[in-house]
């Protein structure tokens, strides 16, 4: 979402963004739930939490693999696999 330099920076990258926020706001007005408030069902927020798990432990098998002197190769694989769990648990929106 590139900035123009002047005024106001963009809020929403594209006008379907914008239009996807319009329909969370209305759904939730008039209601306890704050306008702000992402709301997931059980599956997607299990899901999130599966991604985010996975995350964690690839981190992890990077972290043990520099502490025990793996080799580059090793720890290239393992940075491949993180960022691949990575952009999977970015994915969620």
């Amino acid at each position: 979402m590139p900035d123009a330099g002047i005024g106001r920076r963009r809020q929403y990258c594209r006008q379907s963004c914008r239009q996807r926020a319009y329909e969370q706001r209305a759904l939730v007005k008039g209601t306890s739930v704050p306008a702000d408030a992402v709301v997931l069902t059980a599956e997607e927020a299990s899901e999130l939490s599966d991604r985010v798990f996975q995350v964690r432990c690839a981190a992890e098998d990077v972290a043990t693999a520099v502490e025990e002197g793996a080799d580059t190769t090793e720890l290239r694989d393992l940075c491949y696999a993180l960022m691949q769990a990575a952009k999977a648990a970015d994915g969620w929106r």
